[in-house]
């Protein structure tokens, strides 16, 4: 797989629009470097990509997504992720600690929400034993980005969500002045609204939110 991620990464700086770069990097507050491709010619040129080399499977589809991570410019870790989609219903129980290892390497909301609500939402779905090791370890650790992916990981579970494990790691979280906590919980709690809309109301009304959380949590509660 060396080859063609090397194959893959030439392909892209091939199409380096430097003009366009140095916004895209401001856009990500200077956090990463860029080629200057933005989404939809990037999403175009990974198809072409995979027309003409095919579309790797299984582990080689993870190796392939890993020295995407390792690459400089941020459009890499974005394609990865495009990767990370194809690989949905076939991902092994272990899989769940590369997943991890992408979360917490060049963390920003980018990656950090898609393989949050995406990769570990479907993977915790298929593998729900997994979750008192994985999703209860992160809504208590150290790294910020975890503990946000623990309290989005059921973001598009619907009816499915465990709301008392969702209202739970929002009361752990609720008094932290991290602008990325208090986003999730309010997003977490805005998804939920349009299932259990009493729920959430109840919810906010008893627990002391911060103002921007509760602001995202009633968008789409009437009152």
């Amino acid at each position: 797989m060396e080859d063609y991620t090397a194959e893959l990464a030439a392909w892209f700086r091939s199409h380096a629009a430097p003009e366009k770069a140095a916004p895209m990097a401001a856009y990500m507050r200077d956090k990463f470097p860029f080629l200057g491709i933005k989404s939809p010619e990037r999403k175009q040129l990974t198809k072409e990509f995979w027309a003409n080399h095919g579309i790797p499977t299984g582990d080689e589809l993870l190796e392939v997504v890993r020295r995407l991570w390792e690459l400089p410019e941020r459009e890499f870790q974005n394609v990865a992720m495009s990767f990370l989609d194809k690989h949905g219903k076939r991902a092994k129980v272990e899989d769940i600690d590369t997943f991890e290892h992408l979360i917490v390497t060049k963390s920003w909301w980018d990656t950090v929400d898609y393989l949050a609500a995406h990769s570990m939402g479907d993977h915790l779905t298929k593998y729900p034993e997994l979750i008192p090791d994985y999703a209860d370890r992160w809504i208590v650790s150290d790294d910020y980005w975890l503990r946000r992916t623990a309290i989005l990981y059921q973001l598009r579970y619907k009816g499915r969500t465990d709301v008392d494990r969702m209202f739970a790691y929002i009361e752990r979280c609720k008094d932290e002045s991290e602008f990325f906590i208090r986003k999730a919980i309010g997003w977490a709690l805005r998804e939920y609204s349009k299932t259990d809309e009493d729920a959430v109301r109840r919810f906010v009304e008893r627990t002391p939110l911060s103002p921007l959380s509760v602001k995202e949590a009633l968008k789409h509660v009437s009152t």
